[in-house]
């Protein structure tokens, strides 16, 4: 019985958390522009950063007082043709648009498939994975839940797959892991990235309670997750370059490329190409010798040339 008079506010509750993003989207995007970034003069010195609110809603062609409620997060109706113009004075890119429509409730920019995870016993993904081999490869959720991999990624980052099968998250660990232990050379280039496809998967599951618990839990593991986070910060799935320090040391520097599965389109499979000769040389003894003595061989080989240094 209790149940009946709370199920009308959740629309209402939903409404509210998705103006809430809303509004402190439109601020920090505000907040990163610069005058002269939009033709503007500098003028003299301003007591906040980046654009005016009468400077955005000018751009735009909309009133100041209905901008400014806007971005505090009262219940207004923008048209697709007044985000869009909105958009356009934020210089905003494709992924912080298609954004800013999940956020006001744009028809048809709300949904989001819900995450598929591989079905346990499925033997078709995991030979696609295998064939794959000497490209690591590794299936990843909207939440960077590694659900997959191939021998040749497990070379690559055999600490990740070390753990238990509930603890594999690439986010999670990238942001928790000492410094030892870090697989990623360039972090932060490659993490602000990774949380700008996260807050993109985010903004259509703004009342999801475990997407909820996700980000509570890990902005209490990681001061530096909050920060980041705070910032709003979107971007789209891209191929890109990223360099790995291999167990032993060695830099091994690969393109990342994403596709998705028709009966999974949630989840992305990244395939890394080696960038070069010396990368795919490197990636080829990896696995060999993974095949050999395992994930736990390879980390206890690079711990024993570690007690080898001081002392050669």
């Amino acid at each position: 019985m209790s149940a009946t008079p709370l199920s009308p506010l959740r629309p209402a509750v939903t409404a509210a958390a998705r103006r809430g993003e809303l509004a402190a989207f439109l601020r920090l995007r505000r907040e990163r522009l610069a005058p002269q970034d939009v033709g503007l003069p500098v003028g003299p010195r301003r007591r906040t950063p980046g654009l005016r609110r009468e400077e955005v809603a000018e751009r735009a062609g909309v009133g100041v007082a209905w901008y400014t409620w806007l971005e505090q997060g009262r219940p207004i109706n923008p048209s697709v043709q007044v985000l869009d113009a909105i958009a356009g004075a934020l210089l905003l890119d494709s992924a912080e648009r298609a954004h800013l429509h999940r956020l006001a409730g744009v028809p048809g920019a709300t949904a989001a498939p819900a995450p598929v995870a591989p079905p346990p016993g499925e033997r078709t993904l995991q030979t696609i994975l295998d064939a794959l081999n000497p490209l690591p490869v590794g299936l990843v959720g909207a939440r960077y839940d590694l659900l997959a991999f191939n021998d040749a990624y497990a070379a690559l980052d055999p600490r990740m797959v070390l753990l238990p099968p509930a603890e594999r998250n690439v986010l999670w660990r990238l942001f928790t892991a000492d410094e030892e232990s870090q697989p990623l050379v360039n972090w932060e280039h490659e993490v602000s990235f990774m949380l700008g496809n996260l807050r993109n998967e985010f903004g259509s599951r703004l009342q999801d309670p475990q997407w909820q618990a996700y980000i509570r839990r890990l902005s209490e593991a990681s001061p530096l997750f909050a920060e980041m986070w705070a910032r709003h910060d979107v971007s789209a799935p891209a191929a890109h370059r990223k360099t790995f320090r291999a167990v032993d040391g060695r830099h091994v520097t690969i393109v990342a490329t994403g596709f998705t599965r028709a009966e999974a389109p949630d989840a992305k499979m990244w395939i890394y190409t080696p960038a070069d000769a010396d990368a795919a040389r490197v990636l080829d003894e990896l696995l060999a010798r993974y095949r050999e003595v395992g994930a736990a061989g390879l980390l206890a080989g690079a711990g024993a040339v570690g007690r080898a240094r001081p002392g050669a």
